[in-house]
């Protein structure tokens, strides 16, 4: 999924350069005129993940824009474009806000390392906001990647499950975020902020469940050193969540039972009963009612706690959402293994969508997290994906080599340049060198001009209108590029050259 970077610029020829260098990386581009225009885009939804800024605009002024998308809670990473490069304008740029800057005219690869440096910066804000909502309890629904019918669903049936305190059920295959659900229950909840314990009840040794569960006393069994609190009194004023709860002992499952019925728990070897404050969720990907029919599972405790069933769809089922995760994931797995992957490429997001996972949404982050470890381009490609797309890494010879850095421009104003980018593919005007690598934007511009003057039989006034120049400003060019000599017909040679 490309990343849109809003272009908020007075200048359409400064904006089109810019899109013709950002789309050439794989980027989607919006543009603004004016600030008001770029503030109107963001509040009515406008996609933007990186804003790249001019400062000085007609109307509200960059900084000006810049300090009310602040304002209004708009977050997203800016870069500030500057034809002076002012310490005082930087300045005053980022105690506002802003991420970056560049000074007009900027290099190609300038403006490609800024936006992706501000991405990652993204990324790990993004990061670090979603491990303080785990470690804190406050994830919610909103949290939630996915907005298919049957995610909505989920949504909205846990939001209505959570303002009470009514037992939770979740059920669904292996791997598909019933956890992360159960997180967004209680996060939702009045519990918010306050302990979530999360149990997994088939991983406990069977003589081990009821002792992690309740706790046990000091000196209560062999090898009881201490006392030992259980999973019920560190979850105590919160949510504790056991899942697989289908592979508790029939033992466990009748004082987990009294457990619910009286909100007190009998930790091994105590003399008393202790109170908590406790509320339940749990989870299984097992049908607890073919469990019960074979006494493999009390149904007095299955109705206990499938007060409020809420099922939780295969990622088979809800496939429109896999877009959506694999940018989530890369976004975490840069963060953690500190790469600068930008998204994944169409075509593979095609085929990621269109396989079955069995595994669900565990299998893709596991699927994306390998790929962004062994990813050397941008964009995933389909072979970073072996397994899945059954296509083999290109070998190191034929693989595409990443964009080359161009050396810095010092041409004039690339007003010719970036029409040369949308030229069409039959035009005698070369972007590329024979070695592959960009031209410089005044061997292209000197090309282009030249070609135009050929075009249109050297009427230098329909030369500069097609241009989108003016005749002043083509007449210096022409004498800069020494091509006085090719100027013939419409205009006189000491009109053109005066």
């Amino acid at each position: 999924m490309s990343k849109t970077v809003l272009v908020v610029d007075d200048d359409p020829t400064q904006r089109r350069l810019i899109q013709a260098v950002l789309e050439r990386d794989g980027f989607a581009v919006a543009h603004a005129e004016s600030g008001d225009e770029a503030i109107k885009r963001l509040t009515t939804g406008g996609a933007a993940d990186v804003i790249l800024l001019d400062m000085v605009m007609p109307g509200i002024s960059g900084l000006d824009t810049l300090k009310e998308l602040r304002a209004r809670g708009f977050g997203q990473p800016v870069i500030v474009v500057t034809a002076t490069g002012g310490i005082d304008t930087v300045v005053q740029a980022m105690q506002a806000g802003a991420l970056d800057f560049f000074v007009k005219p900027a290099a190609p690869e300038r403006i490609i390392v800024s936006i992706r440096n501000a991405l990652s910066m993204g990324d790990l804000k993004g990061e670090v906001d979603r491990l303080k909502k785990h470690t804190t309890g406050r994830t919610t629904f909103d949290d939630l990647i996915g907005a298919s019918p049957a995610m909505v669903m989920v949504k909205r049936l846990g939001e209505r499950a959570a303002k009470s305190s009514i037992p939770i059920l979740i059920t669904g295959e292996s791997g598909v975020g019933k956890e992360v659900i159960a997180r967004a229950v209680h996060g939702s909840s009045e519990r918010a902020g306050k302990p979530f314990v999360a149990v997994n009840c088939g991983a406990i040794p069977e003589n081990l469940v009821e002792s992690i569960l309740f706790g046990h006393e000091k000196g209560s069994f062999t090898g009881a050193h201490e006392k030992h609190l259980g999973k019920f009194q560190e979850a105590n004023g919160g949510t504790l969540f056991l899942d697989e709860v289908g592979e508790l002992p029939l033992d466990i499952q009748v004082k987990l039972l009294r457990a619910l019925q009286e909100s007190e728990i009998d930790p091994v070897g105590s003399k008393r009963s202790i109170k908590v404050d406790v509320r339940i969720v749990s989870a299984t990907n097992r049908d607890l009612s073919q469990a019960v029919a074979e006494s493999r599972f009390r149904e007095d405790l299955f109705y206990r706690l499938n007060v409020f069933p809420v099922e939780a769809p295969a990622l088979r089922e809800r496939k429109d959402d896999v877009p959506a995760l694999v940018e989530h994931f890369i976004r975490r797995f840069n963060v953690e293994e500190g790469k600068a992957v930008v998204g994944a490429a169409p075509e593979t997001l095609a085929f990621l969508t269109a396989f079955d996972w069995p595994g669900n949404v565990r299998q893709l982050e596991n699927a994306v997290y390998r790929a962004i470890v062994l990813a050397d381009a941008p964009y995933l490609q389909p072979y970073d994906f072996p397994a899945i797309s059954g296509v083999a890494a290109p070998s190191p010879e034929a693989a595409p080599t990443a964009s080359t850095p161009m050396a810095a421009s010092t041409a004039p104003p690339p007003s010719a340049g970036e029409l040369t980018a949308a030229m069409p593919k039959e035009a005698p005007v070369r972007i590329l060198d024979d070695r592959g690598h960009l031209r410089t934007l005044e061997e292209i511009e000197r090309d282009l001009i030249q070609h135009a003057i050929e075009i249109y039989a050297g009427h230098m006034s329909e030369v500069a209108r097609r241009l989108g120049i003016g005749r002043s400003t083509l007449y210096r060019k022409v004498r800069e590029q020494g091509l006085e000599g090719i100027i013939k017909g419409g205009e006189s040679e000491d009109e053109a050259v005066a």
